[in-house]
């Protein structure tokens, strides 16, 4: 790994720090991360969650779908404190635990957690996102509702990003998805495994 943790977070590192102690500590403890994946929380986490964010307007409301442990939407609101995050997550104990970090890291006027699942949320946003939810299919049915027109659709994907687009374009139109775009990120930082986005934009 060559690049550092304050080439990525900068000034909000301290903040980044305390967000990987808590994922590593009660984060683990509560079910929310795996034990294995501390090691590699940095590299597989939270830099996979952070390379993606140059892509995400300024100023955006961005909705994090199935939330979890708060990837992407806690590092999105940690590297970019200009953004308004909701965590969108139907369990409680993870909602519980999320709503704690929230606290911890002083982040309660700029993340805001929300026990749902994403069918029963009745706002749009200007971004909603998503890491290792659902297949695309599956995934775009909850998330472009949620999506403004004109808004972005932005779903971190592993290798087979690509097959998931063309099985899932018959949905995505459906959806009044526009322009489909498979991106990679990360080169940057020369990090081990790129980030692969998914980026739709939603029709006006």
């Amino acid at each position: 790994m060559t690049v550092s943790r304050e080439t990525v977070f900068g000034e909000r590192l301290p903040l980044a720090e305390r967000y990987a102690e808590l994922l590593a500590t009660s984060g683990v403890e509560r079910g929310l991360i795996g034990p294995r994946e501390v090691d590699r929380l940095w590299e597989r986490h939270l830099f996979n969650c952070a390379a993606p964010v140059p892509r995400v307007p300024e100023g955006a409301r961005v909705a994090d779908v199935g939330s979890g442990a708060g990837l992407p939407g806690l590092v999105w609101a940690i590297a970019r404190p200009d953004l308004h995050v909701t965590l969108i997550e139907p369990l409680l104990r993870r909602t519980t635990w999320l709503e704690e970090v929230v606290a911890d890291l002083g982040l309660e006027g700029k993340v805001t957690v929300v026990r749902a699942r994403a069918e029963e949320v009745d706002q749009t946003f200007d971004v909603v996102t998503s890491r290792a939810v659902a297949a695309l299919d599956k995934l775009a049915r909850w998330c472009m509702p949620l999506v403004k027109p004109g808004g972005l659709m932005l779903a971190l994907k592993g290798r087979s990003a690509a097959e998931e687009v063309e099985t899932a374009r018959a949905t995505l139109a459906r959806l009044k998805a526009g322009d489909i775009v498979v991106a990679t990120y990360g080169h940057r930082w020369d990090l081990e495994v790129p980030t692969t986005l998914v980026e739709v934009q939603r029709r006006q």
